[in-house]
């Protein structure tokens, strides 16, 4: 079983690859960096996790995509060509637009 020891935010310009077709590839930005321990073989390794929420060896990421490579590109040079745009459900945190708005009380 692997789990989560510790995360931290990712700066800017870093990116998460992943392949959606033979020729095909999505980039998300990385929004932490976490420590994650697999119990079953006593070993650590640090993972990027997107802002749709997918690491490499998640088992709830995307069917049919695979992790390509993490890649850096200057927030000054722009996003990678293949960065996800269209449709983007999050505020780029990971965190759905809902939960994002103000609390109003009734009371």
């Amino acid at each position: 079983m692997r789990r989560i020891i510790e995360i931290v935010p990712a700066r800017p310009g870093w990116y998460a690859r992943w392949r959606v077709a033979p020729d095909a590839t999505c980039s998300y930005p990385v929004t932490v960096w976490a420590l994650v321990e697999d119990a079953d073989t006593a070993s650590r390794e640090v993972v990027g996790v997107d802002s749709v929420g997918q690491w490499p060896g998640s088992d709830d990421n995307e069917a049919g995509v695979d992790f390509v490579r993490y890649l850096f590109q200057s927030p000054d040079a722009g996003e990678p060509e293949d960065a996800y745009q269209s449709g983007r459900t999050t505020s780029g945190s990971g965190v759905p637009p809902e939960l994002l708005q103000p609390v109003t009380s009734t009371t």
